[in-house]
């Protein structure tokens, strides 16, 4: 078994996602829902909080649980999201281009957002946005969530949400679709993480189920 990680550094607080940083082995971006992203560095049984730096574009009521990152030719872009609520609410998703200053805080430069409705669940309680995660083609897998309370009932989907390309200069582009494909329902579970492998057509789902506990599987939803 291995040993618990000790942590170094400012404590983030109510983490929701945290993603690998392609190219610098050992180092991760992690996401608190109020927009804090804290950069992590791990080394033998310490996690080290080398710096943050908030959002930008934050916007008023923003709840965020989800982040995503896209590498391409050396450059790194962000993708997260308000994960909205109910029909009068859509989720917000934000883009950006991401560099780190020479002292380690994540820098963002000009953000883009695009409002998005999930096709599937649609009840008072939907979390349109509850994780994202994008294809090594570039296409956006989102999970949506609703979410009664503690005991339920939930209900959850893996929709391909659209696509995201990177120019040569590193500026990021969203392209949501207008209908979007709805890849799987899971009734009565709160689907809360959703990961492209590495290599792989299959997809890593993460439940959150409160008093029902949580759950893990793998769908074949991040091929070509």
């Amino acid at each position: 078994m291995r040993e618990p990680r000790t942590r170094a550094g400012a404590e983030p607080v109510d983490l929701e996602a945290i993603e690998a940083i392609r190219g610098m082995p050992g180092e991760y971006l992690a996401l608190s829902s109020r927009g804090i992203v804290h950069r992590l560095k791990a080394g033998g049984a310490t996690a080290t909080v080398v710096d943050y730096s908030p959002l930008p574009g934050i916007g008023e009521g923003d709840d965020f649980e989800s982040f995503a990152l896209v590498a391409r030719d050396g450059k790194l872009d962000a993708l997260w999201a308000d994960r909205g609520a109910g029909a009068d609410r859509p989720a917000t998703l934000y883009a950006a281009q991401l560099s780190f200053v020479p002292w380690g805080q994540p820098q963002f430069a000009a953000v883009t957002r695009r409002a998005y409705l999930a096709p599937y669940p649609t009840g008072e309680g939907t979390r349109h946005i509850s994780d994202i995660s994008v294809t090594d083609s570039g296409r956006i897998l989102v999970s949506s969530a609703s979410d009664a309370g503690d005991d339920g009932p939930f209900d959850s989907a893996v929709s391909d949400a659209g696509r995201v390309t990177v120019s040569a200069a590193g500026r990021v582009r969203v392209t949501l679709a207008a209908q979007p494909t709805v890849l799987g329902t899971f009734p009565q579970y709160k689907i809360e993480a959703v990961e492209c492998l590495p290599g792989s057509a299959d997809a890593l789902l993460g439940t959150d189920d409160e008093n029902r506990g949580g759950y893990v599987r793998t769908m074949p939803f991040c091929g070509a």
